[in-house]
């Protein structure tokens, strides 16, 4: 891509079926054309968005319930995210979705604003070992319109959060380092 093409894309506008699909005040951050003509994926203020060709949007997956976005480049412009929601299963205790694969013909700078909004949502974590095997993620997330943050633990296997061993293990591992926080 030559230096001209990659300002061009830098300070493109985002194409009208996706600014018209937007709610209300909501700004397009960055998009990427989806394969087969299925849309675009579009990364804004609120969280991660899939647009459809038809112009109909997806709910925003917001950033700080996006547990990894994994991009792997294909060609020059294309490639494909790997995104992992995470779901609250009760107070302080989140479950990893099912991934979802979008696979992208032109990313523009998708890639870049994903990680970055992402990392921005995470201010701490740690990995812990549970008794017997397995762990858990203990993880600090800022919530956009919550002051401070907010801890959470996920499982790495789901099955470890119907121990009761591990759960309390887990509730544990929580409350000190929830204790231990010293906010920015």
């Amino acid at each position: 891509m030559s230096l001209l093409d990659a300002v061009r894309r830098r300070f493109a506008r985002a194409p009208e079926a996706v600014r018209a699909a937007l709610a209300g005040d909501e700004q397009a951050l960055a998009w990427g054309a989806l394969t087969r003509d299925e849309g675009w994926l579009v990364a804004t203020d609120r969280g991660l968005r899939r647009i459809g060709a038809d112009g109909v949007a997806g709910e925003p997956l917001p950033w700080h319930e996006i547990g990894s976005a994994r991009w792997t480049a294909a060609g020059e412009t294309g490639g494909a995210f790997l995104v992992t929601p995470l779901t609250e299963v009760e107070p302080g205790v989140q479950a990893r979705g099912p991934a979802q694969r979008h696979a992208l013909v032109d990313a523009g700078e998708l890639p870049a604003v994903v990680r970055r909004r992402v990392d921005q949502t995470v201010v701490a974590s740690q990995r812990s070992p549970l008794p017997g095997r397995g762990g858990v993620l203990l993880v600090a997330r800022r919530i956009p319109g919550q002051p401070g943050r907010e801890w959470t633990v996920v499982f790495d296997d789901d099955a470890d959060r119907a121990d009761p061993v591990a759960r309390e293990s887990a509730r544990q591992k929580l409350a000190d380092v929830v204790a231990a926080d010293v906010p920015d």
